[in-house]
């Protein structure tokens, strides 16, 4: 009997981490849009990035995703549960990750900056070839623990109906009347997830450190 409510639970599962990944995705790329928009010598990108930082990371993500699912169609704009998810997702994290992106950029020594100048490299080549080769494995770290922060967070497009596992574990548990089976095995999925992207940006880390250690000798 138990097999086919799993087999929903594991479906459900697939739901999740396609919104972990597509939404991790979204939150690295407004992380670094953002977070380079925070060092800008513009003001006024420096001030849209501090209002999108402050908005996404002082409101309710659960606030976010009902307006992002039920307020936007009302200004033309209809999403699929699973987009509303992603964009939500993305959205939130990824206001974290612009400060993850700026304090890493900033925690780049002076001399390098000053180093980048001597050699008259313009701001396109100072950050591509010297500063982010040299940001990036600080940043790393914390965007891992982002992206299991937006794994967990996954949980509340059930409210929206959408059928990640806490939801399918939820229908599981009226047709059964169990609570400890449906929701055991997706206490197991989400630690199983987060675990395979703590390895995973582990490996990143180390590869991107080696490779830096490398052009450094």
């Amino acid at each position: 009997m138990w097999s086919g409510y799993l087999w929903q639970i594991f479906e459900g599962a697939v739901v999740t981490a396609q919104l972990t990944l597509l939404g991790s995705a979204l939150a690295l790329a407004v992380a670094f849009a953002a977070g380079l928009a925070r060092l800008s010598r513009f003001s006024a990108l420096r001030a849209l990035s501090i209002i999108y930082v402050e908005f996404f990371r002082g409101t309710s993500i659960f606030v976010q995703l009902f307006w992002v699912y039920f307020v936007l169609p009302f200004a033309g704009i209809s999403l699929e549960p699973l987009q509303a998810g992603v964009l939500a997702l993305g959205l939130n994290v990824g206001a974290y990750g612009a400060e993850v992106v700026r304090g890493g950029i900033q925690a780049v020594p002076r001399e390098q900056y000053e180093a980048c100048t001597a050699l008259n490299l313009g701001r396109f080549q100072k950050m591509r070839h010297v500063i982010l080769p040299q940001a990036l494995p600080l940043m790393l770290p914390t965007f891992g623990n982002n992206a299991i922060e937006l794994l967990k967070g996954t949980a509340v497009v059930s409210l929206i109906s959408l059928n990640d596992m806490t939801f399918q574990a939820q229908i599981v548990r009226s047709q059964t009347g169990s609570t400890l089976i449906p929701f055991g095995t997706i206490l197991i999925l989400y630690f199983a997830m987060a675990l395979v992207i703590s390895r995973g940006v582990r490996l990143i880390e180390r590869r991107v450190t080696r490779g830096l250690d490398g052009t450094r000798s």
